[in-house]
């Protein structure tokens, strides 16, 4: 035998199937002992042993030497066991190498049909380890063939089986085609490891959701429950963990964007699968209530406790809508039942007269039941909160009891508390003392401004030239140039000390204030009119002056 090409057959098979070399190495073993046990016509106690290494393929059959040879696949006589090895002797087992080359044709077809079959259950427990991790996930294959019972895909190192009812309604597919599928259970058997893949079951379509809809993947919007019936129609119930999220709506999308890109998946149908949404609530009777939709429920009777031990319903519709809450061949009542757990019947209003004795609640009357449920909740909810609140704002107070001593710390804290406190008290005492020694020399008003030392001084400016122009108004109608004896009397102005200038200054009294108010307020200088002077009487002064 060629153990390079051998070698390289081992490779070959190990990439394509997934299987090891030494998983067909044993498996070659069985097949070639299965076929010689069977072409000897020995049975399974036969002590037949195969041997494979890189270069050749050795096989042994044990034989135990006996006086007389009952079965010769088990026995070998002592004359024949001396062939073998000489000093052979009874009850002595003698290992007698058998040409795997002279096996018959027969033999080798043999051989090749067990190989193949331990390959395939190799290939099967590979498959197995591989996939037992993905129940409940989403895997893609490739279409091999179809026909009318099903399509065969192909999933990388084998292939799998999609039967005409794990299909989505009437959908087809054409070979080369990718396809989504849905694992629903990878079993080890007897016969081998088998993967049942789905794309009708409830699970497929709870993953697409959870793929395309990014709440529900962030735990934010919850599927508290999902019913489903392939190419026809499915209702999901979901609730929001923030109710600042709208659940309904999150999975709906924006312009319907999220729902349309999951019915693109359910398949190519004529007819596409309808997905009814609606909001989880507790309340079973609003439950019931917008399963039943699109129809519009205006009565509803509740008996959680039948004879048949089942949860019953009846539910009374608008008129002419009974179609509506049935739905195509009943499939809509048919999921509404399996997603609520309730057993429903549907009937129209004009049949409640049937129904005598029965006591319905309108939908008014148990939307009204539920806010105020949803009321005390919160309310509970709001009460829970400020007790946890106030619990945690409490703090526990450190208490000796008698006969505890104080350590060592707590006694030094004890004694800088005690002489803390009258230091403080004399640092209030000593201050009462200062406020009463320190007394103000002058008592003085004085006024903060923030004004800068140029504005002020064009106040000051401005004031002079009133204080002229009101003292020539007394004797003239027109102003003359002042002699120095004409000026009023000022005071000697004291040197001011240099003093840093700071943001906050006293610069006049509150009484020089008044002055400049009064004067600039001054009626007189106020309702001075330029026509009542007469200055030509004063151009005689300005004519002396020119010349």
């Amino acid at each position: 035998m060629d153990g390079k090409a051998f070698l390289e057959a081992l490779d070959q098979i190990e990439a394509e199937k997934g299987i090891s070399k030494q998983s067909i190495i044993d498996a070659l073993k069985v097949a070639i002992r299965k076929a010689y046990i069977r072409e000897i016509e020995a049975e399974d106690d036969a002590e037949v042993t195969v041997e494979i290494t890189e270069s050749e393929i050795k096989m042994f059959i044990t034989k135990t030497v006996v006086d007389e040879v009952d079965l010769d696949y088990l026995d070998i006589s002592l004359a024949d066991a001396k062939k073998y090895k000489k000093t052979a002797k009874v009850g002595d087992k003698i290992d007698i190498e058998v040409d795997v080359n002279s096996l018959k044709r027969i033999t080798a077809m043999v051989v090749k049909s067990i190989l193949r079959q331990k390959l395939a259950e190799a290939e099967k427990q590979s498959l197995y380890e591989a996939n037992k991790d993905k129940i409940n996930e989403m895997i893609t294959g490739v279409v091999d063939r179809c026909d009318d019972r099903g399509v065969y895909v192909n999933v990388g190192r084998t292939s799998v089986y999609l039967s005409r009812r794990d299909l989505i309604g009437d959908e087809t597919f054409e070979p080369g085609e990718s396809i989504r599928m849905f694992v629903a259970n990878v079993s080890n058997n007897e016969k081998g490891s088998m993967i049942k893949v789905t794309r009708s079951d409830a699970g497929f379509l709870r993953r697409l959701f959870e793929e395309e809809v990014h709440e529900i993947y962030d735990g934010t919007v919850i599927i508290k429950a999902l019913a489903r019936e392939a190419g026809v129609r499915s209702k999901l119930a979901v609730y929001s963990n923030d109710p600042n999220v709208d659940c309904v709506g999150a999975c709906i999308g924006v312009n319907g964007t999220a729902i349309k890109r999951i019915v693109e998946q359910l398949g190519n149908s004529r007819d596409k699968e309808k997905i009814d949404i609606i909001q989880y609530t507790p309340n079973e009777a609003l439950y019931i209530i917008d399963a039943i939709r699109p129809a519009t429920v205006t009565y509803i009777h509740m008996d959680p406790v039948a004879e048949d031990g089942k949860k019953k319903a009846i539910v009374i519709v608008q008129d002419d809508q009974l179609s509506l809450a049935i739905g195509k061949k009943g499939a809509n009542v048919r999921v509404a039942c399996r997603l609520t757990g309730w057993s429903i019947d549907v009937h129209e209003e004009r049949e409640m007269a049937n129904f005598e004795g029965v006591e319905f609640k309108s939908v008014e009357e148990i939307r009204e039941e539920d806010k105020e449920r949803v009321k005390k909740e919160t309310y509970e909810r709001y009460l829970a909160q400020v007790k946890a609140s106030a619990k945690e704002e409490v703090k526990p107070e450190v208490t000796l009891s008698a006969g505890v001593e104080k350590s060592k710390p707590q006694q030094i804290l004890d004694e800088d508390i005690k002489d803390v406190k009258p230091a403080k008290e004399e640092a209030k005492v000593a201050e009462k003392k200062v406020e009463e020694e320190v007394k103000p020399v002058e008592e003085t008003k004085t006024v903060k401004t923030t004004t800068t030392l140029e504005s002020l001084e064009a106040l000051l400016s401005s004031d002079k030239k009133k204080e002229s122009f009101k003292a020539t108004q007394k004797t003239s109608k027109r102003p003359h140039n002042i002699t120095d004896e004409e000026q009023p009397h000022k005071e000697e102005e004291k040197p001011v000390e240099e003093k840093k200038v700071t943001p906050k200054m006293d610069i006049y009294t509150q009484e020089e204030l008044e002055d400049f108010e009064n004067e600039y307020m001054d009626e007189d200088i106020n309702n001075i009119d330029d026509e009542d002077i007469d200055y030509d009487e004063y151009d005689q002064y300005y004519d002396d002056d020119d010349k």
